[in-house]
């Protein structure tokens, strides 16, 4: 990855340039009197595909991970009783 030193004055003049570079992997750092104070870089592009559930890109969920609670279940969890 090349980084590009450029001060304020040239990038405001040259800020197409600059994104372009950028767009194509490079990162920008912005100096005011020759001392950095940003850089600009590319952001990471966005996933093209929906993430699966779970952490584990192969996992499957059984049918009944998605049927309701019990009803003892849920009063527990609504601090209406303990289940056994």
């Amino acid at each position: 990855m090349t980084m590009i030193r450029v001060n304020v004055a040239e990038a405001r003049t040259h800020l197409s340039r600059y994104l372009k570079r950028v767009e194509h992997g490079e990162t920008v750092v912005l100096c005011r009197r020759n001392v950095p104070v940003a850089e600009i870089r590319a952001l990471p592009k966005p996933a093209r595909e929906p993430r699966p559930v779970g952490i584990d890109r192969g996992m499957t969920l059984p049918a009944a991970f998605f049927e309701p609670l019990p009803d003892d279940l849920l009063a527990a969890f609504e601090g209406g009783g303990e289940t056994t």
